[in-house]
């Protein structure tokens, strides 16, 4: 009997101690999650900073200097496409789009700031391989940017095989080779024609991006419908009331998103315009379209500065709260003015 009972105490010491012993693994599996968690809020917070600009002149003599050429017509511009696109992969956290891990795959803002700067990669690139390479339409197109041209048109999501990075970094490749045979000293193989008609045809199509941008920063606060307001006007009695339209109103789960795409915009139009005003400044200049481009980096800036809010505030248009997507929008409004005016002045004779 006393041996079954010493037998029993036994038992139920080893049974807590089996307890016991579990008790710390799970309290240290806790302790790891807790200490994982904090570390990718941490990174989460350090990756989502966005770049800093850069001075496109220093950087483009820098190159020169590195490559040992002479900044050709055409250097300043492809050597900045060229630094906008590394910034995109190589920056605090990498290229996060297409994360499927904590802190990235958390992250919403940083996402759509890379997609601002990826949709003008892609319009520039376009207009390189179309337009500004060519001496007219029937010249053939330039090798290294029919590579480079679709690689950024890569879907920007994809993770692995092929993942989107070796997609872009293959373009960026393509573009390195078009600037070192442009600026070959003895016998350039590539073209870079700065003209006032195939800048144009670019300023064309941005004007349209910023206005749809505009638009939708706009809608923040909601507004009536143009479309409806239309469809209800009473052509037979001009002088009848307008029946009541439909409000527009950017959904508040997309306001971050769009704010920061146009921040992602801004920012490379902001190195592109001062790159564009190195290599076209001559035909600005017979143009007179000079101040319109200086006008248009001035606005950019101001899409520029440094937000002190941790969160994007959405305020009524006259309300107590401020609205960052109203002032975005006014910013990349008077851009968008400006752009017009160059292209008014560079269509001119």
């Amino acid at each position: 009997m006393a041996g079954k009972i010493r037998q029993y105490f036994k038992d139920r010491k080893n049974d807590t101690q089996d307890f016991g012993g579990g008790s710390v693994v799970g309290k240290l599996v806790l302790v790891l999650v807790v200490i994982y968690v904090l570390v990718t809020l941490v990174l989460g917070m350090i990756w989502s900073s966005e770049p800093d600009n850069f001075s496109v002149r220093e950087y483009t003599r820098s190159v020169a200097n590195e490559m040992q050429r002479e900044p050709v017509t055409g250097f300043a511009t492809t050597v900045t496409i060229i630094r906008v696109a590394e910034t995109l992969l190589d920056k605090s956290g990498g290229y996060i789009t297409n994360d499927i891990f904590p802190p990235g795959v958390w992250m919403d803002n940083m996402p759509h700031w890379e997609y601002g700067v990826l949709v003008q990669l892609r319009d520039l690139s376009s207009a390189l391989r179309k337009d500004i390479s060519r001496s007219q339409s029937q010249s053939a197109e330039d090798r290294d940017l029919t590579i480079a041209e679709p690689q950024f048109h890569f879907d920007n999501s994809s993770w692995a095989i092929p993942s989107t990075e070796a997609e872009y970094r293959r373009g960026i490749k393509a573009l390195k080779s078009y600037l070192n045979r442009l600026s070959r000293p003895d016998d350039p193989d590539a073209q870079f024609f700065a003209r006032a008609d195939n800048l144009a045809n670019w300023l064309a199509n941005l004007e349209t991006r910023l206005g749809s941008l505009s638009r939708t920063l706009g809608e923040s606060v909601g507004k009536p419908s143009v479309s409806d307001a239309v469809a209800n006007i009473n052509a037979d009695d001009p002088l009848a009331e307008d029946t009541q339209t439909k409000e527009v109103k950017t959904d508040w789960t997309e306001i971050d998103d769009v704010f920061y795409e146009a921040r992602g915009s801004s920012w490379a139009l902001l190195h592109i315009f001062r790159a564009i005003e190195v290599d076209f400044r001559s035909v600005l200049r017979d143009k007179n379209a000079l101040s319109s481009v200086k006008q248009v980096i001035i606005e950019l800036e101001g899409a520029q500065r440094d937000m002190w809010s941790p969160v994007v505030l959405n305020g009524d248009g006259f309300g107590v709260l401020a609205n960052h997507s109203l002032t975005m929008a006014a910013y990349l409004s008077r851009a968008s003015a400006a752009i017009s005016d160059m292209r008014d002045l560079l269509s001119r004779g």
